[in-house]
């Protein structure tokens, strides 16, 4: 017997600067807006923008971002270069 399927929730809008987790890629961005159904993430620390399917994403952890944001910093201090004054 196969019964009829329930009302699917609604995916949740998200809304921007909050801080998600793309469950398909794993990185963790903030929601910078939303074209139609899919939103615009970008890094944390900045840099190109992706899109992520709203039932793909998930509010990020603090460990997530922290983490984030200590690879940023780990590779600015290998691009670091001292001036020669």
């Amino acid at each position: 017997m196969n019964l009829p399927e329930g009302p699917r929730e609604h995916p949740r809008v998200w809304e921007p600067g909050e801080v998600v987790q793309d469950t398909r890629t794993g990185r963790v961005g903030r929601v910078m807006g939303h074209v139609g159904p899919r939103h615009q993430l970008r890094p944390l620390n900045g840099g190109r923008e992706w899109e992520a399917d709203p039932e793909e994403m998930v509010p990020a952890r603090q460990s997530d971002a922290l983490t984030d944001r200590v690879a940023e910093a780990n590779r600015l201090s290998r691009e670091y270069k001292p001036r020669a004054w």
